[in-house]
C-alpha cells in the first residue's frame, strides 16, 4: 500500500502567519486570545483536527490526518505558543469525550465540540497534585440522582475560557472522570495572572463547593478517570505539544538566521563566525530531529501501532529541551535586541520555559520513558 505521508497543509501555515502571527504580542498582552482567532480557528476546522475518522477510515486517510493535525499545531506553535495551548487542551478534553463518552452523551456533546461552538478543556491538576493523578482530592459523593463534587483544580489551561471540563475527582472507586459545563452551580472559576510565558492559555484554578452533576455526566466507569479517561486525553496532548515546540523553534531559528546574515560586526556578517555557525547548526539539526520525532509518533498514533503512547512521549520529552535551547542561543544570537522588551526572542524565550512544565515535568517523562523501555525486555 502506498501511504500518503506530505499532505498539503499550506492552509494552516496561512492561517497561522497571516491571522495570527500579528496578533501575538497583543495576546501576550492582554493574556487572552481574542474571538477573531476562535472565530478564524471555527471557519478552518482547527476544532474538528485530530480526531477519530470513524471504523471506515482507512490507514491511508488515518497517517494523512494524523500528519495534517500535527502541522496544524506546528504551525500554530510558530505563530503563537498560547494559541497552540488553547487547540491542545481542546484535542486533550475533546479526545478524552469522544472515546470514552456513551452514545447519548456523543450525541449531545461532540457535534458542538467538533464545530467549536464550546471549547473544551481537561481538569487534573491540583494544589498538592501534578502528575500523580491517582492521588487526586477533589472529592465525587454519590446523592441522588448524580455527584456532589467539591475541592480545588490548579493550573487549568483555559479554564477562563472552556465550556466544558472533562474534570478528574475522588469516587470510592478511585478515580473517576466526569462533564463539567462551566455553567454548573457551585463551580467558581479564579483567572490566573502574571504567568511567566503562555499568557493566553487563559488559566485559572477552578473552585468547586458541592457542584451537583447529573448522573449522565459520568465520563466512562468509575475508577477509570486516570488509568484510560485522562492517559487518553495526556497522550493526545503531549504530541500535538512537542509539534507546538517544533514550531516555536523553527519561528525563532527563522529569525535569527535573518540575523545572521544581516548583522554585521568586524567587517562582516556575524554568521560568518564559526561560534554562531556552531549554534546554527545545533539548532537546525535539533528541530530537524524533533520534527522527525513527531512525524513518527503522529505515524504510529494512526496505524496503533504498539508503542504509539511510548513515541508521543518521547517527542514530548525531546521537543520541550529542544525548544528551550534553540530560544536560548537564538536570543544570544540576537544579542542585547535579543532580551529587549516587547521583542520576539523575549516571548518565544518565556514561552519555551513553560514546555517543560505542562503535560508532564522533564523529569516524570523521563521516569515514563524508563519504565515503558523495561517492560520491552523480557529476560529468559
Amino acid at each position: 500500500m502506498t501511504v500518503q505521508t506530505t499532505p498539503d497543509h499550506t492552509r494552516w501555515d496561512s492561517l497561522a502567519q497571516e491571522v495570527i502571527a500579528p496578533l501575538a504580542a497583543q495576546i501576550d498582552q492582554d493574556a487572552r486570545v481574542p474571538q477573531q482567532v476562535i472565530m478564524a480557528l471555527r471557519q478552518a476546522g482547527a476544532f474538528a483536527s485530530g480526531f477519530p475518522g470513524g471504523p471506515a477510515t482507512d490507514q491511508a486517510e488515518a497517517l494523512s490526518a494524523s500528519l495534517d493535525h500535527g502541522q496544524m499545531h506546528q504551525a500554530l506553535g510558530a505563530a503563537s505558543a498560547s494559541v497552540q495551548g488553547v487547540l491542545n487542551v481542546h484535542h486533550m478534553g475533546g479526545s478524552a469525550l469522544a472515546k470514552w463518552s456513551s452514545k447519548a452523551q456523543r450525541s449531545q456533546w461532540m457535534p458542538r465540540v467538533l464545530s467549536g461552538e464550546i471549547c473544551c478543556a481537561i481538569a487534573m491538576t491540583e494544589p498538592e497534585v501534578g502528575s500523580d493523578i491517582s492521588a487526586v482530592q477533589t472529592q465525587a459523593r454519590p446523592v441522588s440522582g448524580g455527584y456532589e463534587l467539591t475541592g480545588q483544580k490548579a493550573w487549568i489551561t483555559c479554564g477562563d475560557f472552556a465550556d466544558l471540563f472533562v474534570l478528574i475527582a475522588k469516587t470510592e472507586a478511585g478515580p473517576t472522570a466526569f462533564l463539567l459545563p462551566k455553567q454548573t452551580k457551585g463551580l467558581r472559576i479564579a483567572p490566573i495572572e502574571g504567568l511567566l510565558g503562555c499568557r493566553g492559555y487563559m488559566m485559572a484554578n477552578l473552585h468547586l463547593e458541592a457542584a451537583y452533576l447529573p448522573e449522565d455526566h459520568l465520563l466512562g466507569r468509575p475508577g477509570f478517570g486516570a488509568s484510560h479517561v485522562a492517559v487518553t486525553g495526556l497522550e493526545a496532548g503531549r504530541l500535538n505539544l512537542a509539534w507546538g515546540c517544533v514550531g516555536l523553534a523553527d519561528a525563532a531559528c527563522t529569525l535569527a538566521l535573518r540575523r545572521a546574515k544581516t548583522r554585521q560586526q568586524f567587517g562582516k556578517p556575524i554568521g560568518d563566525f564559526q561560534l554562531v555557525q556552531q549554534m546554527l547548526a545545533r539548532m537546525a539539526t535539533d528541530i530537524h530531529a524533533a520534527r522527525l520525532m513527531c512525524q513518527s509518533a503522529a505515524t504510529a498514533r494512526a496505524l496503533r501501532q504498539m508503542d504509539a503512547a511510548k513515541q508521543a512521549t518521547m517527542a514530548k520529552y525531546f521537543a520541550s529541551q529542544m525548544v528551550g535551547r534553540v530560544t536560548r542561543d537564538a536570543q544570544q544570537i540576537f544579542g542585547a535586541e535579543g532580551i529587549g522588551p516587547n521583542t520576539p526572542m523575549a516571548l518565544f524565550h518565556r514561552d519555551s520555559r513553560i514546555m517543560e512544565v505542562i503535560e508532564g515535568t522533564t523529569q516524570v517523562l523521563e521516569s515514563m520513558i524508563a519504565r515503558l523501555s523495561l517492560s520491552e525486555v523480557h529476560l529468559s
